[in-house]
């Protein structure tokens, strides 16, 4: 345990999430803890490292980020989230000293950068090899300390921070880009506050049959309550076995909430609440 619990986010600094803590909550950089990688981010606050936590859960071009997933899904019981918040990405491309963009040899990001920006990177660096890093601002770091033609997709904030150049703003695909990030903690949110609510499930069926999906959709459709979305991810015990993602409108409180849920842990081989919390 540590004497001094701090706010722990997917490092290294200049990171989306370092980026997101602190403009959504507050806190200063003394205040937070950067750690490698989603995993690190969960399982510091699931021990107590960390008081609290932020990962990125869904981006609105690339869509849910599977790490955060299934880490949450399958690896702790004792954390739940708290709190989300939705933080606009304006990728930039970043280099350690001005160069033209067909000398660049290797692009440096994380996976759901380099997916965010496609179009960019066909139209202008084709001949530039992708190369994958645990987060944006591992990829500036690591631009920033080598002598290589190489450049990496990342933020102002990290390129300021590596002492970087910007050769490209606004490279992401579509505007408006954003990114959902969750706050994590071992205590389930406070369900008083005048907010907005959503409440996250994973369900998981006893075997594959006709009808499982249906049988769960049912439970939230004759209530009324609104899904907001639904994702199928493995369940890792063997192909064709999975499991399903569901955030829903609404405190886990509520009564149709509550009842839907109660029926479904009566059908179903399990169902995990991952959070009742505050909407961004």
């Amino acid at each position: 345990m540590m004497t001094e619990a701090r706010v722990a986010y997917l490092g290294p600094t200049g990171t989306w999430a370092h980026e997101a803590l602190l403009a959504n909550t507050g806190l200063e950089d003394t205040d937070t803890v950067p750690y490698p990688s989603v995993f690190d981010v969960v399982m510091a606050v699931s021990t107590g490292e960390a008081s609290e936590g932020i990962v990125p859960m869904e981006n609105s071009i690339e869509g849910s980020v599977s790490a955060t997933l299934d880490v949450l899904a399958f690896e702790v019981d004792n954390v739940h989230i708290t709190r989300e918040v939705v933080q606009p990405v304006s990728h930039r491309l970043i280099a350690r000293k001005p160069i033209s963009l067909d000398g660049i040899e290797k692009i440096i990001s994380h996976p759901h950068a380099h997916a965010q920006c496609r179009r960019f990177l066909r139209a202008n660096l084709p001949q530039a090899e992708a190369v994958a890093a645990n987060s944006t601002a591992e990829a500036v770091r690591i631009v920033s300390e080598s002598d290589e033609k190489w450049a990496a997709i990342g933020s102002s904030i990290a390129a300021e921070r590596y002492g970087c150049v910007t050769l490209a703003e606004d490279i992401e695909d579509y505007p408006d880009n954003q990114t959902r990030f969750v706050m994590l903690a071992t205590h389930e949110a406070e369900q008083g506050l005048d907010a907005p609510y959503k409440t996250s499930i994973v369900c998981t069926i006893a075997h594959d049959q006709p009808g499982s999906l249906l049988q769960i959709l049912q439970e939230f459709a004759h209530r009324y309550v609104n899904l907001t979305k639904i994702e199928s991810r493995p369940s890792k015990k063997g192909l064709g076995d999975y499991v399903f993602f569901i955030d829903m409108e609404g405190r886990k409180d509520d009564q149709a909430v509550s009842a839907a849920i109660k029926c479904l842990e009566c059908k179903l081989a399990s169902v995990k609440l991952l959070g009742s919390y505050p909407v961004g």
